[in-house]
């Protein structure tokens, strides 16, 4: 009997751990991603001067590239050489479908076929309880023989959405006055940007230039909802478009969750900054329309803006907060708590309400264990977000709401920003940039952990009620 080689073993073992724990194989792999694009945004070449990048702001644009957040600490539309801006785009590339997902893709276009662990693998980025021990429901949106189908789906919609978008986009930037060569690279920018919900930009005033062109703004919405919905969610309107019946209970909480917020964010924006001379004051009743609808779409995490959000009242920088807060669809480019949680939790809520044990939507019963990581993901998410604020409002002394936003953003790799990340001391935007990695990984990662530690007890110990309420 042959012995394995050592190089044998060694790749038996990191495949072995990769299937065992993709969570932790995933965080390793996303912060070895930061520390490479760290080095590759340091790099002289990348810099417009020529120069070179401290290695503070090199850190922060690699995090937010790879958490496809948007925030930054540079002007990301001087700063950057033309090589540097490919690497912006590369990035975020990478981190919009996520790493398991981008590698599970790589190894199928390599190898044509996908094995048992790839299988898993890849269908555990997509949903975490794929990963809990004993047997799993195959009942959901992408059953496990799908998976192919679906990295095929996440792969052809990356790269048909965003040259569809560019192509969109083109024409608008051309009647503007663009140089064509500049038009071009700034429509696929705008494009792969809204797609990823990074929300860089590659002119300096932002959008700016064509804040009041609904042409343009509405082609960026439809990419940003686009990204936002969910990898699944693409993959089940493809095959069930015209078929709302087959569609998934994952599909219709999500499609219908992400609707119900959008519209209520951009009536809440259309009646609290009515009258804001900063904002939509001056506006037309149409611009009015078309910026508050454009500002919720991006407050879910598209993070592109036509407002500056300081000049937001108190109280749309609360509305904006909590968009930002829930984020889009599970295995989406987007980021949050997701969509589905929030709708999990309010079913719960409702379901307590009528007296019932169970949640149950669309004659479906939803099981006690989902409810259960729903709650633990808020929770995770909210104390990130509440010590985030905690930390920088200690070391700043800043003002309460503009921390509280940039955190939020951070958290859910939004990327609007009240300015303060760019004023934050050092220590300040590595506190940002930590909150935007545990965000972008941290709740899927915490959640596929808490699925994996699930076991099976042969006991059961007394019940007993504590109060609550």
């Amino acid at each position: 009997m042959r012995t394995a080689s050592p190089l044998e073993r060694a790749r038996s073992g990191f495949s072995a751990f990769m299937t065992r724990s993709p969570s932790r194989f995933a965080l390793l792999v996303f912060a070895a991603l930061v520390l490479v694009f760290t080095g590759l945004f340091s790099l002289p070449a990348a810099s417009a001067d020529g120069r070179g990048t401290t290695f503070m702001d090199a850190f922060f644009t690699a995090m937010s590239t790879i958490c496809v957040t948007g925030l930054s600490t540079v002007d990301m539309s001087s700063h950057w050489s033309g090589l540097g801006d490919l690497f912006v785009v590369v990035g975020t590339q990478i981190g919009g479908v996520g790493v398991l997902t981008m590698a599970s893709i790589l190894g199928l276009v390599i190898s044509r076929r996908l094995g048992l662990r790839q299988k898993l693998v890849a269908a555990g980025d997509t949903n975490p309880l794929r990963f809990r021990r004993g047997p799993v429901d195959e009942q959901q949106a992408v059953r496990l023989s799908d998976t192919r189908g679906l990295l095929v789906t996440v792969a052809a919609s990356m790269l048909v959405i965003e040259v569809a978008g560019a192509i969109l986009i083109l024409p608008g930037l051309l009647v503007a006055g663009v140089p064509i060569g500049d038009a071009a690279w700034h429509a696929f920018y705008l494009s792969a940007m809204a797609f990823t919900n990074t929300g860089f930009t590659p002119a300096h005033d932002g959008l700016a230039a064509f804040a009041a062109d609904p042409y343009i703004l509405t082609i960026l919405m439809l990419v940003v909802v686009l990204g936002a919905i969910g990898f699944p969610v693409i993959y089940s309107l493809r095959h069930t478009l015209f078929r709302p019946r087959r569609w998934s209970i994952h599909v219709k909480l999500t499609l219908i969750t992400y609707g119900l917020l959008l519209v209520a964010g951009w009536l809440l924006f259309l009646a609290l900054e009515w009258d804001n001379p900063e904002t939509l004051g001056p506006l037309s009743p149409g611009q009015k329309v078309l910026q508050s609808v454009f500002l919720s779409v991006m407050t879910r995490s598209g993070g592109m803006s036509t407002i500056d959000p300081s000049h937001l009242h108190q109280s749309s920088l609360l509305v904006s907060s909590m968009l930002m807060f829930v984020g889009g669809g599970s295995a989406s480019t987007a980021g949050g708590i997701k969509v589905t949680t929030l709708a999990v939790l309010l079913l719960a809520a409702v379901a307590e309400a009528r007296g019932r044990r169970g949640m149950e939507v669309f004659g479906k019963y939803i099981p006690s264990d989902v409810l259960r990581l729903a709650v633990s993901v808020t929770m995770w998410g909210a104390s990130l977000v509440a010590v985030g604020t905690l930390v920088l409002c200690w070391m700043t002394n800043a003002d309460l709401a503009s921390v509280l936003f940039d955190v939020i953003s951070a958290f859910a790799t939004c990327g609007l920003s009240t300015g303060f990340t760019m004023s934050a001391p050092v220590w300040g935007q590595f506190v940002l940039a930590l909150l935007m990695f545990l965000g972008r990984i941290g709740t899927t990662t915490f959640a596929a952990a808490l699925a994996a530690r699930q076991q099976a007890r042969l006991f059961k110990r007394p019940e007993e009620r504590p109060i609550v309420g």
